[in-house]
């Protein structure tokens, strides 16, 4: 079946003219879809790695209806508050055939997503992921499918790395004893945010699991959020865990993979900013999490590091890499983060 043909497949307004490859994304194949009278973003999903499509949908659709039923409860124009699901033209939330499936959104006309930080647009992205937050903080998370489980569960992966030391299929745990002791002499740090759910001390909250900047979209004259995109990783949790990853890789002043660390550095000022945004936007926040804001960004960096050097112990099966010991430069940046926010934080396990 033609591209096109797929787009014809959901209850589009007007008639399909031009279905044309979109974006800059990885996972999912993007097209913008543009008929007579407006236009749509249409996904192929990637199956290989959300082999639940259902589920993902069923997670999208629930939390997206929230939010546009809240809003719409408010009086606001729900379509600048985040995605809108299409259906097709028999009423299922996405279309699949011989060659996969496809969702389609509405396109959000007026913004864009920026793939680089300046300091007002990373305390946009706050804004944008703490409003996200507070908009879904009556939404039952517990309701949600885990599309990757335990992704967050950083005393899995710390079980995870032990096992990839254990087993050393790479033959590469000798040249890493160091970051294996960086590692270790932390385990005080896994628990905190799981057992803090776990007892109750926070709530269990719907999180979004990828709070890059580039999954916000900002206005094109205010440059204020109009929706945070891209949801295929909802899922219930802390968040702290989104919190987390927007600072571990927004405050790094050098690149996530920079084989110089000299260049990276932790930006206390782009943390302020972030955490400023965050909160003013979500009024609902606990104390407790607000607490734990900061563990989270540890815990998050954390996480990453021990990962990259667990995919190092295992022979680079997980993470894509582009040259030797590309896994071990990237576990070295998070790990002198970690470094660093020790030092700015009171962390006590």
């Amino acid at each position: 079946m033609e591209i096109i043909d797929i787009a014809k497949q959901f209850q589009l307004n007007g008639s399909v003219l031009l279905v044309e490859p979109y974006g800059e994304g990885h996972i999912n194949r993007t097209y913008l879809v543009t008929t007579d009278k407006q236009r749509y973003i249409m996904q192929k999903i990637n199956t290989a790695l959300f082999t639940n499509v259902e589920g993902l949908m069923n997670n999208i659709s629930a939390v997206t209806e929230f939010i546009k039923n809240k809003t719409e409860s408010e009086g606001k124009d729900s379509s600048r508050c985040t995605l809108i699901v299409i259906p097709t033209k028999d009423n299922k939330k996405y279309y699949t055939n011989d060659d996969g499936s496809y969702r389609t959104y509405e396109f959000i006309e007026g913004a864009q997503a920026y793939q680089s930080a300046t300091p007002e647009l990373f305390r946009q992205s706050g804004v944008a992921f703490g409003k996200f937050a507070n908009d879904l903080s009556e939404f039952d998370a517990s309701v949600l499918f885990e599309v990757l489980p335990s992704f967050h569960d950083t005393t899995v992966r710390y079980k995870n790395f032990l096992k990839a030391i254990e087993n050393n299929k790479s033959g590469r745990a000798d040249k890493v004893k160091a970051e294996i002791e960086f590692v270790k002499s932390r385990e005080k740090y896994c628990g905190i945010l799981v057992n803090a759910i776990k007892n109750g001390e926070i709530p269990l909250r719907v999180t979004h699991n990828d709070t890059k900047l580039n999954n916000v979209m900002l206005d094109n004259i205010t440059g204020e959020p109009v929706a945070v995109i891209d949801l295929d990783t909802v899922m219930p949790g802390s968040v702290c865990y989104d919190f987390g990853d927007s600072i571990r890789f927004g405050c790094n002043t050098g690149k996530e993979d920079d084989e110089n660390l000299d260049n990276v550095t932790f930006s206390k000022a782009l943390y302020d900013s972030y955490y400023e945004g965050y909160v003013s936007a979500f009024p609902s926040i606990t104390d407790r999490e607000k607490e734990l804001l900061p563990y989270g960004a540890l815990l998050m960096t954390f996480e990453c590091g021990m990962r990259f050097l667990t995919d190092y112990l295992d022979g680079d099966t997980y993470f894509r890499t582009t040259r030797e010991n590309h896994n071990l430069d990237r576990c070295h940046t998070q790990f002198k983060l970690v470094e660093e926010m020790e030092k700015i934080f009171d962390f006590k396990a």
